[in-house]
């Protein structure tokens, strides 16, 4: 108990895959000797993009066995549904208070979902420089005073070609094209990260898995405690970030410039930690490849042959260097048997507990409300704290 506190989530949706498993899963439970791993299945967080009621129902108990099957102990750890401790989104509601919309716009994840170019905001701001009246119309428009009339936006448009010419045209047409896209995203896409940053100031957490993506989310979560702190008073401790390794970076075997994400479009874009013998070995024979036939590391050369490099490595435990030596003269083909017949050696003891523990979903479920009892007495502390801090009458 008096363990150090270790905070992570996986969302409930698509499938999970390797690259989960040794970028987050498999650190977590390598953890558990030095930290209290909360391991926390973030469905507050998948419901941010649509989700169908009984997936993700199903697919909640699916994540929740497969992080026992990989080794988390509910025994060390503390294994919990996210909505099943309400102190989550009630915290994230007080931090919302203090978090500048401007520093929820310039989230990464956010920009990036919403497809906002900012570039044209910036283009719009050099052509208002000729002409006054073009804010005074593009204001007008974009405040919804000429509704959705295409005849009035039309004649807007003349007048703006008018004024600036067909250039300046094109300018405002995607103008307008951004704030249709602005119109259609989501508010909890926006306000993802405070709800994170409730989930990990909660617990007082000490420290926090990371990777590239996720770094901007925890500097936005030191931000905000830090603020309430100077505000109302020490309250939360400043969390730190646990940098992974880079295994937490496996790339994509059907494009090896993204990243693996178990949301693809395509199956063969992953191995999941439930795919079939069969289906490994499809999905690594026809994973991509890169020009000629040495088996060598070189990220900018042969990225696709990195990248099967860094799994076998992972999974093996053995030096790329070591591996490179093994597969000289030999070729792509025999290269890749290898990796899919380890990747099926390597799956199988998880996919048999997996299928043990979910024929047991009351047994499952039963750990799940043991492990919300848990974060909530400790989340239930932290609650109480911020509410007579910011003046509830509690």
């Amino acid at each position: 108990m008096n363990k150090k506190i270790l905070l992570s989530g996986i969302q409930p949706s698509g499938a999970l895959h390797i690259g989960n498993y040794l970028g987050a899963i498999k650190q977590w439970v390598d953890l558990q000797s030095d930290y209290r791993v909360f391991a926390m299945i973030a469905d507050l967080h998948a419901i941010t993009v649509p989700q169908e009621p009984e997936a993700l129902r199903s697919k909640t108990l699916e994540v929740a066995a497969l992080l026992v099957a990989c080794g988390i102990d509910p025994e060390k750890s503390v294994i919990f549904v996210q909505s099943h401790v309400p102190a989550h989104t009630q915290l994230a509601w007080v931090l919302n208070t203090i978090t500048p919309l401007g520093e929820l716009e310039r989230m990464t994840q956010f920009k990036d979902k919403a497809h906002i170019k900012y570039e044209f905001w910036t283009e719009m701001a050099r052509y208002y420089r000729d002409t006054g009246e073009l804010l005074v119309q593009i204001t007008k428009h974009l405040e919804n005073e000429n509704g959705n009339d295409p005849e009035k936006n039309l004649k807007l448009k003349i007048k703006i070609t008018g004024a600036l010419g067909q250039s300046g045209f094109e300018t405002i047409d995607k103008l307008f094209q951004i704030e249709k896209t602005r119109e259609e995203v989501l508010a909890g896409i926006l306000n993802y990260p405070v709800l994170m940053a409730a989930d990990i100031l909660l617990y007082q957490t000490n420290v926090v898995p990371v990777g590239e993506d996720q770094q901007q989310h925890l500097e936005l979560t030191r931000t905000l405690a830090n603020k309430f702190n100077n505000r109302f008073g020490e309250t939360f401790r400043i969390p730190k970030a646990h940098i992974q390794k880079d295994t937490a970076r496996l790339m994509g075997l059907d494009d090896p410039s993204k990243k693996m994400s178990k949301s693809a479009p395509s199956a063969n874009n992953y191995i999941g930690l439930l795919d079939t013998p069969d289906d490994i070995r499809r999905k690594i024979k026809v994973a991509v490849t890169d020009s000629g036939k040495e088996i060598i590391y070189d990220e900018e050369a042969k990225p696709a042959i990195a990248n099967l490099l860094r799994i076998f490595s992972a999974f093996s435990q053995s030096a790329i260097a070591d591996i490179e030596n093994q597969y000289r003269g030999k070729s792509y083909a025999e290269f890749k048997n290898d990796l899919a017949e380890l990747l099926v050696a390597k799956l199988e003891p998880i996919q048999r507990r997996y299928h043990a523990l979910s024929q047991d979903e009351a047994g499952l479920r039963a750990a799940l409300r043991r492990g919300a009892e848990q974060a909530h007495t400790i989340a239930q502390g932290t609650l109480r704290s911020v509410y007579e801090k910011v003046g509830f009458a509690v």
